[in-house]
């Protein structure tokens, strides 16, 4: 998987565990929501300032974002 998917798909479930909307999250990291929209569908890539603007929004470290081995939902789901 490139990095881009998984920086998309553990900001979607990050944001999402945080209770946050993507226009909430891009309130708190001074960001536009559109941005968050695009950045979760893989439409664009963060900067290393956008990475760590999120992380501090969402109280996780930036390394999170961009973890390979992030467990999604499902993979949570079917272990219980």
């Amino acid at each position: 998987m490139r990095l881009t998917a998984i920086f998309a798909r553990n900001l979607r479930l990050y944001r999402q565990q945080s209770g946050l909307t993507q226009e909430r999250l891009a309130e708190f990291a001074g960001l536009d929501r559109n941005f968050i929209g695009k950045l979760e569908r893989e439409e664009c890539s963060p900067t290393l300032d956008t990475i760590e603007a999120l992380s501090l929004a969402m109280q996780i470290s930036a390394e999170r974002l961009i973890d390979r081995n992030v467990p999604t939902k499902e993979k949570n789901n079917t272990a219980s």
